[in-house]
């Protein structure tokens, strides 16, 4: 199916948080002009979205256009190895995904598909687009990052809410449920406020520090379950210290944060890693 028989080399891999999956993206240098382009990997996609993958390759095979898009790519997998996956190019994954029939999938994974299928590509698009503020940036581009990475977190917790009142069955427990979850979303909400400039964020040495700690948590809850645990621990962390994504973790709790991974660490495997 893939056009390539010999897997391409990414020449950057990321991999981004959406809404607790962590989904792998790579850049590609499509030729010696220095033309790049980002490829997603199908396979773990569906992994998060409770598809199988047999019969998502059999729709891949029947669609004339996808197929002639999809390529072979090296990946670097959760166990830290690279490995050759069928990925698309960013430009067609919508193509892909809006293929997939929401209504035909298992109840409880229909607004995750929908979710998917609203806002992957711009999130992803969004990460690739995005490059580290310069040397010498002023305080408002850093707030302004702040801001943004905010009202993402906002729309999220929009999302969890509309898809929980969707799932109510009666009126009585719709009004108890519903002031809770306004509630909390209120004290988040204000959470968030609050960190708008909190001070600055972890450096990179840190957030890498914080990654790896992420990984080791991860490699021993996936062994554990047999299923992929990435984004359950970095949702855990994002939850504990309120924030969107790692890197914008204050460096102030950088200690904290590492505290807690290498304790959780240690409960699983009796020490510490780091």
């Amino acid at each position: 199916m893939a056009k390539d028989s010999k897997a391409l080399v990414p020449i950057e891999e990321k991999h981004v948080d959406f809404y607790g999956d962590n989904i792998p993206a790579v850049l590609v240098q499509e030729d010696e002009e220095g033309d790049t382009l980002v490829y997603v990997p199908l396979r773990p996609l569906c992994d998060f979205l409770g598809l199988n993958w047999s019969a998502q390759t059999r729709r891949l095979r029947r669609d004339a256009v996808l197929t002639d898009m999809t390529s072979t790519v090296a990946v670097t997998a959760t166990d830290g190895r690279q490995r050759s996956m069928i990925c698309l190019p960013l430009d067609y994954l919508n193509g892909w995904l809006f293929g997939i029939n929401a209504s035909r999938v298992k109840e409880p994974l229909r607004d995750k598909v929908i979710r998917y299928q609203r806002e992957c590509y711009r999130i992803l698009a969004d990460a690739f687009i995005d490059r580290p503020l310069p040397a010498g940036a002023p305080d408002s581009m850093t707030t302004l990052l702040q801001v943004r990475e905010m009202g993402r977190a906002i729309m999220q917790m929009a999302e969890e809410q509309m898809a929980f009142e969707r799932r109510l069955t009666s009126t009585e427990s719709q009004l108890g449920e519903t002031t809770i979850i306004v509630g909390d979303l209120t004290q988040r909400v204000i959470t968030l406020e609050q960190r708008v400039a909190p001070g600055q964020p972890v450096t990179e040495e840190q957030a890498s520090q914080i990654s790896q700690a992420v990984k080791a948590v991860a490699l021993v809850l996936t062994k554990k379950s047999g299923s992929s645990q990435f984004g359950a621990v970095y949702g855990e962390l994002y939850r504990k210290f309120g924030i969107t994504s790692y890197k914008m973790l204050p460096a102030n709790r950088f200690d904290k944060a590492m505290k807690f991974l290498n304790d959780w660490h240690g409960s699983l495997e009796g020490e510490e890693p780091f």
